[in-house]
Order: structure tokens, then sequence, then C-alpha cells
């Protein structure tokens, strides 16, 4: 095994945000490449040649039918075998970063790895795509190593199907094992805030989600658009001794792998 981590960034037609999170998984000290689904389904690659396997933003295949689900059904059709071993390996992660979280949910991978969709990410309330940035209350109790970062953070959001929606049991059950990760929220972290502070009428303002393992992760939000003090709106880091929160995010999956 490699001393360094590989990370493989998953392309699709659509994908927009692959580069920046190629950079921001090569400033945590990871081994990152972007690779396009076709050049798996060609063996030139597979997923267990890599630690952690990222489904990044964007909007793959245009976002028809709804966001991330052609991208969803193409992995499901093309590669699921060689997915459901990288997933049941027990030692690597899996990433999805807004369009990813998408694509991940309608998989049926979270919350769950069971390989059909049981929740969804819905039209946002608004009806409007959806670009800011936001707090965000970090879950301490989350099995992730993401459950490291400070207690409220902020990154931004760019989206148009962002609300998490899910049965009343579902989220009972997600509550109970604290696989919520992040929570829009205030400044001062009152996780029961309404719009604009959650941008898309989220359940519970629900932002980002683990599986019962922490080691599959999806959230909205962007890390990978914050990974230096400059990105941050106000031209600079509210917190100069603080590492920017993106970074901060894929640093300690890079400890964690």
């Amino acid at each position: 095994m490699s001393a360094v981590p590989k990370a493989l960034v998953l392309r699709a037609p659509g994908i927009n945000c692959d580069r920046e999170t190629e950079r921001a998984l090569r400033m945590a000290g990871f081994d990152a490449e972007r690779r396009h689904i076709n050049e798996l389904v060609r063996r030139e690659a597979a997923f267990c040649d890599y630690r952690l396997l990222v489904f990044p933003g964007g909007f793959s295949f245009g976002d028809y039918i709804s966001a991330g689900k052609v991208f969803a059904i193409e992995v499901l059709h093309r590669l699921r075998d060689d997915l459901d071993v990288f997933l049941r390996s027990g030692d690597r992660y899996v990433l999805g970063i807004c369009n990813g979280f998408q694509v991940m949910v309608k998989m049926g991978i979270l919350p769950d790895p069971v390989m059909h969709q049981t929740v969804t990410l819905a039209d946002n309330t608004s009806g409007r795509f959806e670009c800011r940035w936001v707090n965000l209350r970090v879950n301490r109790a989350n099995p992730s190593p993401l459950a490291a970062l400070p207690e409220i953070i902020q990154l931004p959001v760019a989206h148009g199907e962002g609300r998490f929606l899910a049965p009343p049991e579902m989220l009972a059950r997600m509550e109970a094992d604290h696989r919520i990760l992040v929570r829009y929220a205030s400044a001062d972290g009152d996780a029961s805030v309404g719009y604009p502070l959650n941008p898309n009428g989220a359940s519970g303002n629900i932002a980002g989600i683990t599986d019962a393992t922490g080691r599959i992760i999806g959230l909205m939000p962007h890390p990978e658009r914050y990974v230096s003090p400059d990105l941050h709106p106000g031209g600079r880091s509210p917190d100069p001794q603080r590492v920017p929160d993106g970074l901060r995010f894929f640093q300690l999956l890079r400890k964690a792998v």
C-alpha cells in the first residue's frame, strides 16, 4: 500500500467541480486523480485502486430526470459489483459533494449502502437555485472523522435540489445513530433556523449525513471551495489562525484514510 493514499474523483458529463476537488485533496495530502466513468468501465482503473472515492459537484448528465439520477443509474448498471466490493472492504471511504451527494442518495448508498433509494434530495422550497455561504453545525457524535471539525463551520452552497427528505422512521433512526453530520444553522449554532439560513427547506436542517460506519459521507455544501483564506466572502478568513474549514475537512479525511 502506498504511503500516500490515492483518491479518485469520478467524472461524468456535466461534472464541473472535479478540478477544484482534486486540488483540495492534493492540498490535504492525497494522491488524487480525476477519471471519467468510462475509464473504469474499460478497466483502465478500478475503485479498489483507491482509498477514497469522491463523487464531485456539478450537473452530471445535465440533471436530466432529476439531479444525479442518470449518473447513479450509470454507476449501478455498469460498475455495481466493483462498487459493492469497494464498500464492503471496511477500510475505504466514499464522499459525495452536492451533485455527488445526490448521486449517492439515488444510488442507494446513503443513508445505508443497500443499493436502492430510501431518501431523496428534492427541489429547494424557494423554487430557485440557491448560491450563498451558510453556517453549519457539526454533530460531534457522528461516527465519521469529520466530527472533529469545529462545532460551527462556514461553507458555500450552490444547488437547486438540496432539500433532504426522508420518512419519519428513517429520520428517527438517523438521529438515534448520529448519522446527521452537519445541519444548517445560525452563526451561533442554532440549527432550528429557517430560510434563508436553511437554503433549501431540508427536514431537520440536514445539510450532510453519513452511513452508520461514518465511512460513506454526503453533503450539499462545497468544502473544496474554501481551502484558502482568500476564498472567504469577506476576502479573508474571520480567524487568521484557523485552517479554512474546507481544507480542514479534507485534512481530517486524509488523517483517517
